[in-house]
């Protein structure tokens, strides 16, 4: 069922990144700050815009999410879970052993993922399959591909871009989660990343920048995504790394660090009085 109400979206984004935390916090393990910062777009999403149904998760006319940064899988499992392909409560087994909920998603163990990844720079590739696929099945699915800032530094992405471009994918929407941080400082000190927007046109995409956490300006973003033709589009996602746990926020040191007993507790506090 499609959610409209953007509190009621705003509220499910919450319950998602209180599920990333507690899938963290539990393993002791994960990447939280990135995770969280695209709890938004996913939300968004799964709840408002993707042809799905958690009753029959391998429709063969399903939209499609490639996480291609797949070290955020905490996020993509809590929205699994909030949309109902399985319970809550096994979030709380994250990374633990014989836990289908791996560090990074596995599409052959957790219903509702679409694409196994983690090495990154190749889901952008793998969506662009997908979306030729759909296009010569004329099958009509759509296909969203979220990738960070920091790996399109990969050469790899810039090759499926042009790939997308030459066959006209317009039901190809990729996603930049732009936090401006990546593995071990700021994408611009790294790579010198810059212009994102700019570098996507150049390679024939439509581009639209947009608030990554305000859910009205995502939803109109991928309105207008589904009404361009003949090329493909990305969302430049503005976000903030951490977004919602105050001392998390904006941190690169968060990339892929799990808080402590008390942290766990000021985060699920801080996430807790949201909804009061």
């Amino acid at each position: 069922m499609k959610v409209t109400d953007i509190e009621c979206l705003k509220n499910i984004a919450n319950e998602v990144r209180k599920g990333i935390i507690e899938e963290v916090y539990q393993a002791q393990s994960g990447h939280p700050g990135g995770s969280l910062s695209c709890a938004d777009i996913l939300t968004v999403l799964y709840f408002n815009q993707m042809n799905i149904d958690s009753e029959k998760p391998q429709d063969m006319n399903r939209d499609r999410l490639v996480l291609s940064k797949g070290h955020c899988a905490p996020a993509l499992y809590s929205v699994l879970a909030e949309k109902g392909y399985f319970s809550k409560d096994e979030l709380k087994t994250f990374r633990k052993l014989d836990s289908k909920l791996q560090g990074h998603p596995d599409m052959n163990k957790v219903l509702g993922v679409d694409m196994t990844t983690g090495s990154l720079g190749q889901g952008l590739s793998v969506a662009v399959g997908m979306a030729l696929a759909s296009k010569m099945d004329h099958a009509g699915c759509r296909i969203y591909c979220i990738v960070g800032d920091g790996e399109i530094d990969e050469g790899q992405i810039w090759e499926a871009a042009m790939t997308a471009y030459k066959n006209h994918l317009d039901n190809l929407c990729v996603i930049v989660d732009n936090n401006q941080l990546q593995l071990d400082g700021r994408i611009d000190e790294i790579a010198g990343l810059d212009n994102i927007r700019g570098k996507f046109e150049s390679f024939g995409f439509s581009a639209i920048e947009v608030d990554g956490h305000n859910i009205s300006n995502l939803i109109d973003a991928f309105h207008t995504a589904k009404q361009t033709k003949g090329k493909p589009t990305v969302i430049i996602a503005k976000t903030v790394k951490g977004k919602g746990v105050s001392f998390m926020e904006n941190k690169v040191e968060w990339h892929g660090v799990a808080p402590n007993k008390e942290q766990y507790e000021i985060a699920m506090k801080e996430l807790n009085s949201v909804n009061n």
